[in-house]
């Protein structure tokens, strides 16, 4: 039986079992760069205790206790659990030059980041697809294996 207070191990599927295991948007989101439509995703306006981990590899990237209610209609995080699970690249896609979102271990399309956003507290905005994410509620964290991040909430 595995410990559940270890963190899990974190492992990309090899592509054909990602396929098989996403929907096709979350498939179109993480792994070719898409984007859901806003106002109309899973995390929008969840508002619950817990963490937001890569869809692909369980990598926990996200907290409630830094996302905050912004305009844009997708998820938005002012801070990181770590930023070392994250990777920042120049997008140039649509005619305009944006900062696209990529996990680290999963290479996981999860949003864009932007500077100065009104309504971040500390101006970052990072705009992310609930596509890409599992959200898990604080009283699920010990038994799926991130108990030790609980203190990622207070």
């Amino acid at each position: 039986m595995k410990d559940k207070a270890q963190p899990p191990e974190y492992i990309r599927l090899p592509q054909e079992a990602l396929r098989a295991s996403l929907t096709p948007l979350q498939y179109r989101v993480t792994q070719e760069a898409g984007t859901e439509p806003p106002f109309d995703n899973a995390y929008w306006q969840e508002d619950r205790p817990g963490i937001y981990v890569d869809i692909v590899t369980g990598e926990p990237l996200f907290s409630s206790r830094d996302k905050y209610p912004s305009s844009c209609g997708w998820p938005a995080f002012f801070d990181s659990l770590d930023e070392k699970r994250l990777v920042q690249v120049e997008d140039r896609s649509f005619g305009m030059l944006r900062t696209e979102v990529r996990s680290s271990l999963g290479d996981t399309h999860l949003g864009h980041v932007f500077e100065n956003d009104p309504e971040s507290p500390n101006g970052t905005r990072y705009c992310i697809n609930s596509a890409s994410l599992r959200f898990i509620p604080r009283e699920q964290m010990a038994q799926e294996g991130y108990g030790h991040l609980l203190s990622e909430l207070e």
